[in-house]
């Protein structure tokens, strides 16, 4: 089981399900609206909803969205 999948389990049904609509989302390139930042130095991107942080980049011509992570938001997240 990775990070993610055992944070989707830790978490309550409502923000599970905010967290699984947001994430479908980002996958189906219709990011407008979301507040997507660029983290300054890397190729990396993060989008927050709530509590929770997503760092994903893209990958490749066809700019495929690939998620590094997802975590509740704390000192630690961006690093």
């Amino acid at each position: 089981m990775d990070k993610i999948e055992k944070l989707l389990r830790k978490i309550n049904k409502k923000d599970r399900q905010r967290l699984i609509e947001i994430i479908e989302k980002l996958l189906t390139n219709t990011r407008k609206g979301l507040g997507v930042k660029k983290i300054k130095n890397t190729d990396f991107y993060r989008l927050r909803s709530g509590r929770f942080r997503i760092i994903f980049h893209f990958e490749g011509k066809s700019k495929e969205v690939v998620i590094d992570s997802v975590k509740l938001r704390d000192e630690s997240t961006y690093k």
